[in-house]
């Protein structure tokens, strides 16, 4: 199979994906290379907001317009950890930049900022991420269990998460409730 680097892209969880994982799953890939993948599911709220997330890690909230959002089910792997998908990409002690305007963050300084500071503005807070060994990914491609799409984002940060996954089949020029659960091949 050809290398193909799907950093900053979605993956839209075919509908026969049986993981209950990523069942009907949004996955915002931030690194992809030859090492393997990594990615946070951005459509699946767990039963957290933020404001309850701060108080739990003794990080007193006082900017406004943050206490209410969700926090983000990220994936199966160390969901005992937070991961802060975010713009701009700032200047934080441990941020993967994805691309020049979006960076993921695993370390405490960027919450505390987002708490004191509001900023960076764009946030979503994911416990857990989901990773794939060297070519595992390439292999679920190869069994049609996803399908990609580059990533925008504004449907990262500026639409609802329920609405996330249509609009990014939207992009594709898919409706979700039209595919088939199994893939034909010529």
């Amino acid at each position: 199979m050809q290398s193909v680097n799907l950093t900053d892209h979605f993956l839209i969880a075919m509908p026969a994906m049986a993981d209950p994982y990523f069942s009907r799953a949004l996955v915002y890939i931030a690194e992809h290379n030859d090492q393997g993948a990594l990615g946070v599911i951005v459509n699946r709220p767990i039963d957290m907001s933020l404001a309850t997330l701060f108080e739990k890690i003794d990080v007193p909230l006082e900017a406004d317009g943050f206490a209410d959002l969700p926090v983000f089910f990220g994936g199966p792997v160390q969901t005992d950890r937070g991961f802060v998908l975010h713009r701009p990409i700032g200047e934080w002690q441990s941020t993967l930049a994805v691309n020049q305007h979006i960076g993921l963050t695993s370390s405490r300084d960027v919450l505390q900022a987002v708490a004191r500071e509001g900023r960076p503005q764009d946030v979503m807070v994911t416990l857990g991420y989901s990773g794939w060994s060297a070519g595992q990914l390439e292999q679920e491609l190869a069994q049609n269990a996803w399908l990609t799409v580059p990533a925008e984002p504004r449907i990262l940060f500026d639409l609802p998460f329920e609405e996330r996954l249509a609009s990014a089949m939207e992009t594709l020029g898919i409706d979700f409730t039209h595919l088939a659960e199994n893939a034909g091949h010529a």
